[in-house]
């Protein structure tokens, strides 16, 4: 699994898939996946080629960029795109096509295991209305007996009572404070993480540093991931 942050939470996840004749042949297949397409990355997640799917976590603008989408999907007409409800009500009434997941859904497409976690954006304000957000487990099968899971939670701090190997860790936000992305990590207990959801943050470099002395101890690793930045991940 190979992750490039193009910026905040706008990932490029290129991950190899395997059906029965190609764990046979001990082959893989290739498949990239764009994630939360947002207004931070505009001119970058334009760019990029060969995309297999498109992950939409939720509405907010920069999570998800309408008008980038539909210049993206003219160059990849074959892309499946797969969001959470608020999203498929947008893209329903622009005509564009898509598959809605919801807390629980499961699903494997173009050989890629897609599951669905959260229900519900973290709160901004009690006074604003309740939005909704999708986190996504992707599930990468490195061999017929070992697979490597990543998560993305979105604008949430959502467990999927599962044991996640690489957590993106949304580290900055007015929804959140430092300490609850850190305990956030602690109870899901990653092998790895890496921050995002950072964009704009007047104090990056700190609080990267901050986060990655906080975890380390603990056993997880925090690659402190900036923009443009890859990794690339061959082991659990």
């Amino acid at each position: 699994m190979k992750i490039h942050k193009l910026s905040h939470c706008c990932l490029v996840i290129d991950l190899k898939v395997r059906n029965e004749a190609s764990v046979r042949a001990d082959l893989g297949h290739s498949r990239r996946i764009l994630l939360d397409p947002g207004f931070y990355s505009m001119e970058k997640h334009s760019k990029v080629n060969k995309i297999d799917i498109v992950l939409i976590t939720h509405e907010h603008a920069d999570h998800f960029h309408i008008e980038s989408l539909k210049e993206l999907l003219k160059h990849h007409p074959d892309v499946q795109v797969v969001c959470n409800d608020s999203v498929g009500e947008i893209l329903a009434k622009e005509g564009i096509k898509h598959h809605v997941m919801e807390h629980g859904n499961v699903i494997d497409m173009k050989g890629v295991h897609i599951e669905a976690y959260g229900k519900n954006h973290a709160i901004l304000h009690s006074s604003l209305p309740m939005m909704s957000n999708v986190g996504f487990l992707i599930e990468e099968k490195v061999s017929p007996m070992l697979s490597r899971k990543f998560f993305f939670p979105g604008d949430a701090l959502t467990d999927p009572l599962k044991e996640i190997d690489i957590l993106a860790l949304p580290i900055a936000g007015p929804w959140m404070k430092i300490s609850e992305a850190i305990d956030y990590a602690l109870q899901l207990k990653p092998k790895k993480s890496f921050p995002v959801h950072d964009a704009g943050s007047p104090s990056v470099a700190f609080t990267h540093g901050f986060v990655e002395r906080m975890l380390g101890p603990q056993g997880i690793e925090f690659i402190k991931l900036e923009d443009g930045g890859e990794i690339l991940f061959t082991s659990n």
